[in-house]
């Protein structure tokens, strides 16, 4: 059985479902039925959501779960959060430390410099 489809081949646009079958007694039903929003999430989204979930929305248990760094697992949150229809909250400090964070992955400053900058 294959996933809904949610946005439209073509044009991209967001698709409603018209009909469903009972699998059982094959009855249809023909109406306007609306999708979750979690419908439009592709599925790298869901699994990220469910990896999310599953470790009860802790960060640090994402990152080693998915083996990624803090900030895109925060990236990948916020693309959720867009998708869902929000708009994701960014304190200043929130943005200062993921930008701290990316410069440590990158080699840019030193885990002493890091630590140093988010005690700021």
């Amino acid at each position: 059985m294959y996933k809904i489809l949610s946005s439209c081949p073509v044009c991209s646009n967001k698709l409603k479902a018209i009909k469903l079958r009972c699998n059982r007694c094959n009855t249809v039903i023909d109406n306007e039925f609306t999708l979750s929003k979690f419908d439009y999430l592709n599925e790298e989204q869901l699994y990220f959501i469910e990896t999310f979930i599953r470790c009860r929305g802790s960060i640090k248990e994402v990152e080693k779960d998915l083996g990624i760094s803090y900030p895109t697992v925060r990236t990948k949150l916020d693309e959720v959060i867009e998708t869902l229809g929000f708009k994701p909250r960014e304190s200043k400090k929130s943005k200062d430390n993921s930008d701290i964070l990316e410069a440590l992955e990158k080699g840019e400053i030193s885990p002493d410099e890091a630590i140093i900058k988010l005690k700021e």
